[in-house]
């Protein structure tokens, strides 16, 4: 539990990096719902709740895109390395094999 709690702060922490807003929200979000089950005794739940905790982990790193107003009108996208990935051809017509 201790290991995907620190591992989640860490996600938060490069998913959000110089975003001080989302970085506290994510950090008090993360902190609450581990708090809200901690005296949870029931290993079937405990394990549920673990499994939920790491998709979000995943989701976090593979989905999440930092965007930064430039101007009135413009935003930068700022993706990770985690994000890019290699981009499959479009093809209209299939090909036979």
């Amino acid at each position: 539990v201790l290991k995907l709690f620190k591992s989640l702060h860490r996600t938060r922490q490069e998913v959000f990096k110089n975003d001080t807003r989302a970085l506290e929200a994510a950090r008090q979000k993360i902190n609450e719902e581990f708090k809200n089950n901690q005296n949870e005794t029931s290993e079937e739940k405990i394990n549920e709740l673990l499994k939920i905790a790491s998709d979000v982990e995943v989701i976090l790193r593979t989905s999440v895109v930092q965007a930064v107003h430039t101007d009135s009108d413009k935003i930068v996208l700022i993706p990770r390395k985690d994000l890019l990935q290699d981009n499959t051809p479009y093809l209209d017509k299939p090909t036979s094999k």
